[in-house]
């Protein structure tokens, strides 16, 4: 459940809409491992999304 709220918290961050309070949650943390990784996790989709895009973009000319 924790790294599901991770994921959640570091979604929003990446899209520019998380909420003061949830920032300030998460500082509040023990751990920062559960954010790195869902960091990590959601930098490697972003990259295979646009990767993705470029080549149907591409196929498409």
């Amino acid at each position: 459940m924790e790294f599901l709220k991770a994921i959640k918290s570091v979604f929003s961050a990446m899209i520019g809409v998380q909420k003061a309070d949830t920032l300030r949650e998460d500082f509040s943390k023990k751990s920062a491992m559960p954010f790195i990784v869902a960091g990590i996790l959601m930098t490697i989709l972003f990259v295979l999304g646009v990767y993705g895009i470029v080549k149907l973009a591409i196929g498409a000319l």
